[in-house]
């Protein structure tokens, strides 16, 4: 498929048919997705593949509070074989701008005009997201709540300087998912967004 055309056909899958991820598609995935730019190639970004129903049922279990009776959005969500949780570290970042060619030994935070470390895997999971529509797979980014990271933490055993900055839900595109925002808004015009020289 062309590049121009998955850009185009990419959007956010909300339910999914029961048919089975085939695991190369998800192995490209991840490939894809560590091909994207990184702060001073820090890498600080790992990523935690749930393929299994039992593994996808214990993410929801933690993340989510109504799973023994849905709504339609939940249920949908819920019916991806595939959950890809994308994790930043800042110390991968702090520690790598500590190092010699960088010299920023006191690994001040406040140095970084931006969170890099989530930056930089938010661009890695666009590639994931992008590489679904590639295979032909529908895909969905969508948060942790704030109220449910510890769970996930826990359920999951990720480090402690390991942080989700969402999730990927991951399968065969199925009618029937709950609509989201663009089923109520249109697409901004590009005379609204596209700024030359000045504001």
């Amino acid at each position: 498929m062309e590049f121009s055309e998955v850009v185009r056909r990419r959007r956010m899958v909300r339910a999914y048919a029961a048919d089975p991820v085939d695991p190369a598609i998800v192995d490209k995935a991840i490939r894809n997705a560590v091909r994207a730019p990184s702060a001073g190639f820090s890498q600080g970004w790992a990523f935690l593949v749930l393929d299994t129903p039992a593994d996808v049922a214990r993410f929801w279990r933690a993340a989510a509070e109504d799973v023994n009776s849905p709504d339609r959005w939940l249920a949908g969500m819920m019916s991806a074989p595939v959950v890809i949780i994308p994790c930043s570290s800042k110390a991968a970042y702090l520690d790598r701008y500590a190092e010699p060619d960088k010299g920023w030994t006191d690994r001040d935070e406040a140095r970084w005009p931006k969170p890099f470390w989530d930056l930089d895997t938010a661009m890695a999971s666009l590639l994931i997201l992008l590489t679904a529509v590639d295979e032909g797979l529908g895909a969905c980014f969508i948060g942790v709540p704030p109220a449910r990271e510890a769970a996930v933490h826990a359920e999951f055993a990720i480090p402690a300087d390991w942080d989700p900055v969402g999730v990927i839900t991951l399968g065969h595109p199925a009618a029937g998912g709950a609509q989201g925002s663009p089923a109520r808004r249109p697409r901004r015009p590009l005379e609204d967004v596209l700024h030359r020289s000045s504001w």
